[in-house]
């Protein structure tokens, strides 16, 4: 895993609010973003985003990794 990579698309996600946008600006397609983000996650060891089909949420350890990402 490209480690910054995947820590831009997280920004990505955060600041443009969901992943197909996060996608349109990255110019990747939404299943790369996810795959991406599933991956950060498992190297982690933790949950970043809380999603659903509507929204997304950072939980406490998103808030602090975005911090750190930034």
């Amino acid at each position: 895993m490209d480690k910054l990579k995947a820590m831009s698309t997280f920004v990505a996600i955060v600041d443009q609010g969901s992943l197909s946008a996060a996608g349109d600006k990255l110019d990747r397609s939404p299943a790369a973003i996810v795959r991406t983000l599933a991956g950060l996650e498992r190297h982690l060891g933790v949950r970043l985003l809380n999603r659903s089909t509507r929204r997304l949420a950072l939980t406490d350890e998103g808030r602090d990794y975005l911090q750190h990402c930034r």
